[in-house]
Protein backbone atom coordinates (compact mmCIF):
# COMPACT_ATOMS: atom_id res chain seq x y z
CA UNK A 1 0.00 0.00 0.00
CA UNK A 2 1.25 3.23 -1.12
CA UNK A 3 2.16 6.09 1.65
CA UNK A 4 -0.44 9.29 1.36
CA UNK A 5 3.01 11.20 0.23
CA UNK A 6 4.59 8.96 -2.58
CA UNK A 7 0.90 9.31 -4.33
CA UNK A 8 0.79 13.73 -3.29
CA UNK A 9 4.21 13.66 -5.74
CA UNK A 10 3.32 11.08 -8.50
CA UNK A 11 0.36 13.28 -8.81
CA UNK A 12 2.07 16.49 -9.09
CA UNK A 13 4.38 15.14 -11.42
CA UNK A 14 1.59 14.38 -13.93
CA UNK A 15 2.61 15.68 -17.83
CA UNK A 16 -1.13 16.76 -18.30
CA UNK A 17 -1.79 19.91 -16.40
CA UNK A 18 -5.27 20.49 -14.74
CA UNK A 19 -7.80 21.95 -17.74
CA UNK A 20 -5.08 21.49 -20.36
CA UNK A 21 -6.30 18.70 -23.35
CA UNK A 22 -3.57 15.96 -24.43
CA UNK A 23 -4.59 17.23 -27.49
CA UNK A 24 -6.27 20.28 -27.43
CA UNK A 25 -7.74 20.02 -31.52
CA UNK A 26 -9.15 16.78 -30.23
CA UNK A 27 -10.05 14.19 -32.71
CA UNK A 28 -10.09 14.51 -36.55
CA UNK A 29 -13.60 15.14 -37.75
CA UNK A 30 -14.34 12.18 -39.96
CA UNK A 31 -11.61 10.52 -38.55
CA UNK A 32 -12.91 6.76 -38.04
CA UNK A 33 -11.81 4.16 -35.62
CA UNK A 34 -9.37 1.82 -37.34
CA UNK A 35 -10.94 -1.37 -36.00
CA UNK A 36 -13.96 -0.44 -38.07
CA UNK A 37 -12.23 0.46 -40.90
CA UNK A 38 -10.23 -3.10 -40.44
CA UNK A 39 -13.60 -5.05 -40.60
CA UNK A 40 -14.77 -3.17 -43.52
CA UNK A 41 -11.80 -4.26 -45.18
CA UNK A 42 -12.51 -7.51 -43.92
CA UNK A 43 -16.04 -7.49 -45.41
CA UNK A 44 -15.34 -5.36 -48.34
CA UNK A 45 -16.91 -7.29 -51.50
CA UNK A 46 -18.79 -10.03 -48.87
CA UNK A 47 -21.96 -8.02 -48.27
CA UNK A 48 -24.15 -9.78 -51.02
CA UNK A 49 -22.90 -13.46 -49.74
CA UNK A 50 -23.26 -12.70 -46.59
CA UNK A 51 -26.46 -11.08 -46.90
CA UNK A 52 -27.60 -14.12 -48.69
CA UNK A 53 -26.30 -16.69 -46.29
CA UNK A 54 -28.27 -14.69 -43.55
CA UNK A 55 -31.72 -15.74 -45.38
CA UNK A 56 -30.81 -18.75 -46.54
CA UNK A 57 -29.87 -19.18 -42.38
CA UNK A 58 -33.26 -17.82 -41.69
CA UNK A 59 -35.71 -19.38 -44.47
CA UNK A 60 -33.75 -23.21 -42.97
CA UNK A 61 -35.30 -22.13 -39.60
CA UNK A 62 -32.41 -20.32 -37.81
CA UNK A 63 -33.99 -17.89 -35.51
CA UNK A 64 -31.55 -15.44 -35.18
CA UNK A 65 -31.36 -15.09 -38.75
CA UNK A 66 -34.88 -14.70 -39.20
CA UNK A 67 -35.11 -12.37 -36.59
CA UNK A 68 -32.31 -10.75 -38.37
CA UNK A 69 -33.86 -10.73 -41.97
CA UNK A 70 -37.13 -9.62 -40.48
CA UNK A 71 -35.88 -6.72 -38.70
CA UNK A 72 -34.40 -5.60 -41.62
CA UNK A 73 -37.82 -5.72 -44.10
CA UNK A 74 -40.00 -4.09 -41.01
CA UNK A 75 -38.18 -2.30 -38.44
CA UNK A 76 -39.76 -1.59 -35.48
CA UNK A 77 -41.71 1.29 -35.51
CA UNK A 78 -41.34 4.26 -33.80
CA UNK A 79 -44.12 6.85 -33.91
CA UNK A 80 -46.85 6.84 -36.74
CA UNK A 81 -49.47 9.29 -37.85
CA UNK A 82 -52.59 9.48 -35.77
CA UNK A 83 -56.06 10.58 -37.14
CA UNK A 84 -58.82 11.34 -35.49
CA UNK A 85 -61.79 13.91 -34.61
CA UNK A 86 -60.68 16.76 -31.78
CA UNK A 87 -62.93 19.63 -31.28
CA UNK A 88 -61.51 23.28 -31.95
CA UNK A 89 -59.39 24.81 -28.69
CA UNK A 90 -60.46 28.30 -28.97
CA UNK A 91 -59.77 28.87 -25.12
CA UNK A 92 -58.37 27.35 -22.47
CA UNK A 93 -61.99 26.17 -21.15
CA UNK A 94 -62.17 24.40 -24.71
CA UNK A 95 -59.45 21.88 -23.81
CA UNK A 96 -61.30 20.34 -21.39
CA UNK A 97 -63.55 19.09 -24.03
CA UNK A 98 -60.53 18.08 -26.38
CA UNK A 99 -59.02 16.08 -23.31
CA UNK A 100 -62.52 14.48 -23.10
CA UNK A 101 -62.09 13.24 -26.67
CA UNK A 102 -58.82 12.23 -26.24
CA UNK A 103 -59.86 10.26 -23.87
CA UNK A 104 -62.99 8.71 -25.57
CA UNK A 105 -60.83 7.42 -28.24
CA UNK A 106 -58.44 5.54 -25.78
CA UNK A 107 -61.92 4.25 -24.75
CA UNK A 108 -62.88 3.49 -27.94
CA UNK A 109 -59.57 1.68 -28.45
CA UNK A 110 -58.60 4.67 -31.04
CA UNK A 111 -56.04 6.05 -29.81
CA UNK A 112 -53.04 3.92 -27.53
CA UNK A 113 -52.66 5.01 -23.63
CA UNK A 114 -48.97 6.16 -25.04
CA UNK A 115 -50.62 8.05 -27.97
CA UNK A 116 -52.71 10.24 -25.52
CA UNK A 117 -50.25 10.92 -23.14
CA UNK A 118 -48.36 12.47 -26.04
CA UNK A 119 -51.73 14.11 -27.59
CA UNK A 120 -52.30 15.32 -24.17
CA UNK A 121 -48.70 17.23 -23.68
CA UNK A 122 -49.84 19.04 -27.28
CA UNK A 123 -52.93 19.98 -25.74
CA UNK A 124 -51.47 21.35 -22.26
CA UNK A 125 -48.60 23.77 -24.66
CA UNK A 126 -50.86 25.12 -27.08
CA UNK A 127 -53.68 25.82 -24.25
CA UNK A 128 -50.06 27.72 -21.98
CA UNK A 129 -49.11 28.87 -25.45
CA UNK A 130 -53.09 30.37 -25.89
CA UNK A 131 -53.18 31.30 -22.28
CA UNK A 132 -49.97 33.42 -22.47
CA UNK A 133 -50.87 35.24 -26.15
CA UNK A 134 -54.61 36.11 -24.12
CA UNK A 135 -52.31 37.67 -20.83
CA UNK A 136 -50.23 39.59 -23.13
CA UNK A 137 -53.37 41.17 -24.92
CA UNK A 138 -55.39 42.15 -21.84
CA UNK A 139 -52.07 43.86 -20.29
CA UNK A 140 -51.63 45.24 -23.50
CA UNK A 141 -55.46 46.61 -22.96
CA UNK A 142 -54.18 47.85 -19.88
CA UNK A 143 -51.32 49.77 -20.47
CA UNK A 144 -53.33 51.30 -23.35
CA UNK A 145 -56.33 52.29 -20.67
CA UNK A 146 -54.03 53.75 -17.78
CA UNK A 147 -51.84 55.65 -20.73
CA UNK A 148 -55.29 57.58 -21.82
Amino acid sequence: MPSPENTGRKQADTRFKPGQSGNPDGRPKGSRNSTTLALETLLDGQATALTQKAIDLALTGDMAALRLCLDRILPARKDRPVTFALPPINSAQDAAATVAAVLAAVAAGDLTPADAGEISKLIEAYVKAFETAELAERLERLERMTSQ
